[in-house]
């Protein structure tokens, strides 16, 4: 790997097209929290596991009391620079697709309009028996119904809408079941412990083959689900740069490392390139 040897902008303008792959460090200038230091250590308690959501009521009660809460700053989120420029990065034709592991939709929201929303949408809820789905707007006023005289003290906000709260009340917080069929309900997106929808998988791998090289950002690549496509660039000789604060699991078979805020760099690198 090289170290800052080149600019960013010079990085991009060298690849007629792009696949970017981006994580939670392009969404924390919009207030949301990202889950992992500069060394790659998780900041706060690991995330529910889904094999526990999906066979404990008390471990749903506690994940939904916490997203009840923590839906409410997470779903005003708006995109921030980083996003934007994206979406511009795109509009002059240089991006070709947004591989997101973040699922706030911002990249959408921005105006990127080819966009791969590898861990799903945390603005729908599906029922894991069914498989409906139903808008999380939908699902936060069942859970207000269900819980009228409930209330909670907010300790911190973590990542993806998540919320730490003191534990007490937790165990009678009510978690409606499926309209449709009594089932469970749970986010929809792929939660810890479960795999990401093949086509997803095949989807971005494919992107990546078509195109000149693969850009990170705002990624530790910790996460395996995200890993495997630097992998995959590397093992088809693709260029691949990595725009990060902190330690990333490839930065070893980086072409480029930039060790910096992605909002500064990508903006400053579509300024440039859309001047």
């Amino acid at each position: 790997m090289k170290t800052q040897p080149d600019s960013l902008t010079r990085f991009i303008r060298r690849a007629n097209s792009l696949v970017v792959l981006s994580g939670a460090g392009v969404s924390t200038a919009s207030g949301i929290p990202d889950y992992r230091g500069r060394n790659g250590e998780w900041k706060h308690a690991r995330p529910v596991q889904y094999g526990e959501f999906k066979t404990s009521a008390a471990t749903r009660r506690r994940y939904w009391s916490r997203s009840h809460i923590g839906w409410q700053r997470f779903s005003g989120a708006q995109p921030n620079d980083a996003h934007r420029a994206l979406a511009t990065l795109e509009a002059i034709g240089k991006v070709d697709v947004v591989v997101t592991q973040n699922v706030d939709r911002l990249h959408s929201e921005a105006g990127s309009n080819n966009v791969i929303d590898l861990h799903g949408d945390l603005s729908k809820v599906r029922c894991i028996d069914c498989n409906s789905t139903t808008s999380r707007s939908t699902f936060q006023e069942r859970l207000r119904i269900a819980n009228p005289d409930w209330h909670a003290v907010v300790v911190r906000y973590q990542a993806d809408g998540d919320a730490d709260l003191h534990e007490y009340g937790q165990c009678d917080f009510v978690a409606p079941e499926c309209e449709a069929c009594g089932g469970i309900i749970k986010p929809d997106v792929v939660m810890f412990g479960e795999n990401v929808p093949r086509k997803r998988v095949d989807d971005v791998f494919a992107a990546i083959d078509q195109a000149d090289a693969l850009l990170v950002v705002g990624s530790s690549l910790m996460v395996y689900s995200g890993f495997r496509f630097a992998r995959h660039a590397n093992e088809q000789q693709k260029p691949l740069a990595i725009v990060n604060q902190g330690q990333t699991r490839a930065d070893d078979i980086a072409t480029v490392k930039f060790d910096a805020d992605c909002v500064t760099e990508l903006s400053a690198a579509a300024e440039e390139l859309a001047g």
